[in-house]
């Protein structure tokens, strides 16, 4: 099945790519670009079409609705030949088509809502409330939860699994969002996000949301090609939306911890997994919502105080804080594939790692902070 993940990471990438190219040209012949400050969180010089969303979502769309048609049009038998190997996990996978089809349709009213943002401006609360519809009916009707140990506890771990659940999908969400405010940097951490997940789910067997994982890296690396500082094309909301939501939804349906595993059991702490891999996007997130609202500010409203625009007030150049923003993105979460697996000295060193990236991360964005007042 691993060759199967590959083979979608490729499809995708080959969907979006070309798709990106002409929808980047597309959207200079139309005129649906992004001018220079328009937008208070991006400092590009130039117009730049912002029409690359509609190549991210199709590239993940398209495989995953051909999917669950084979699933279901496909009889036993016809699965022989290179495709035998699949065979044993059809069961499997066709008892997750709802999810499917559940996540295609979340993932066109997200999309649908950042075009009509990217096009026509909606207001901040109206997104917001149409991301936490979409997180409702996901986790009440399709058990997207996470945390669901607590639901051993009655009624009121029931209930406090669900508004978890629900703030985490929302919350994930605006916080790869948040982190398109410079070129190259959402797409990239997508990448090295989706791409940890995709590690995780293949070492614990989980097909289904593996071949998620694989779609996304593809759909992002097609992407990041004319993303890549200095971008040719952005994703816009179209995009940002689309992926935040699907990371969310990974890392809901990704499984951390069992408690009745017989053979090397994980350790419960396997369940903070989420929180090292996605350490950064939270960071930045938390960070810079805390900074507006102790400013008395919106705390939805676009600036320029993000964790990028901090470094590169730091003096990095904005292609040198993209990247490290990705390598520290993957140091803290290259120790939370592992995680339940390790043992606790061994998870409290993993712990002291990503606590001493963010403490740099932080020092650094103090200082920036500081220079900039002064």
């Amino acid at each position: 099945m691993i060759w199967l993940c590959l083979l979608l990471v490729a499809v995708s990438f080959l969907i979006s790519a070309p798709l990106v190219w002409a929808l980047a040209g597309l959207g200079r012949r139309v005129g649906h670009v992004d001018e220079p400050g328009t937008e208070a969180h991006k400092a590009h010089a130039r117009a730049v079409p912002s029409t690359g969303g509609l190549g991210i979502f199709f590239a993940i769309a398209a495989p995953m609705f051909a999917i669950n048609i084979a699933i279901w049009l496909m009889p036993q038998q016809a699965y022989s030949g290179w495709l035998e190997p699949l065979a044993a996990h059809v069961h499997g996978l066709m008892q997750h088509a709802h999810l499917g089809i559940a996540i295609l349709i979340a993932m066109v009213v997200v999309h649908i809502t950042g075009l009509i943002d990217d096009r026509r401006g909606l207001s901040a609360w109206t997104k917001l409330t149409v991301q936490g519809v979409v997180a409702v009916v996901l986790v009440i009707f399709f058990d997207m939860r996470i945390f669901q140990s607590l639901a051993a506890h009655g009624g009121a771990g029931m209930v406090a699994c669900i508004a978890i659940s629900i703030v985490w999908l929302v919350v994930i969400t605006n916080a790869m969002n948040f982190l398109d405010n410079m070129d190259g940097l959402s797409a990239g951490v997508g990448v090295v996000v989706a791409g940890l997940y995709l590690a995780a789910t293949l070492i614990a067997g989980q097909w289904f949301v593996a071949a998620l994982c694989a779609l996304l890296v593809g759909a992002l690396l097609g992407f990041l090609v004319f993303n890549f500082p200095p971008a040719k094309v952005f994703m816009g909301d179209a995009g940002s939306l689309v992926i935040g939501l699907l990371i969310a939804v990974i890392s809901v349906r990704t499984t951390y911890f069992e408690a009745d595993a017989l053979l090397d059991p994980p350790h419960w702490y396997g369940v903070l997994m989420p929180l090292l891999l996605l350490a950064v996007p939270l960071y930045d997130f938390t960070s810079v919502t805390l900074m507006r609202v102790l400013a008395g500010k919106n705390p939805m409203s676009a600036d320029r105080n993000h964790l990028s625009h901090r470094l590169v007030r730091r003096g990095l150049s904005p292609r040198a804080a993209v990247i490290v923003i990705w390598l520290c993105t993957l140091v803290v979460g290259l120790g939370g594939v592992m995680l339940a697996k390790l043992r606790p000295w061994q998870a409290c060193l993993v712990a002291a790692q990503a606590l001493a990236v963010l403490i740099v991360l932080a020092m650094l964005e103090r200082v920036g902070f500081d220079r900039d007042e002064s």
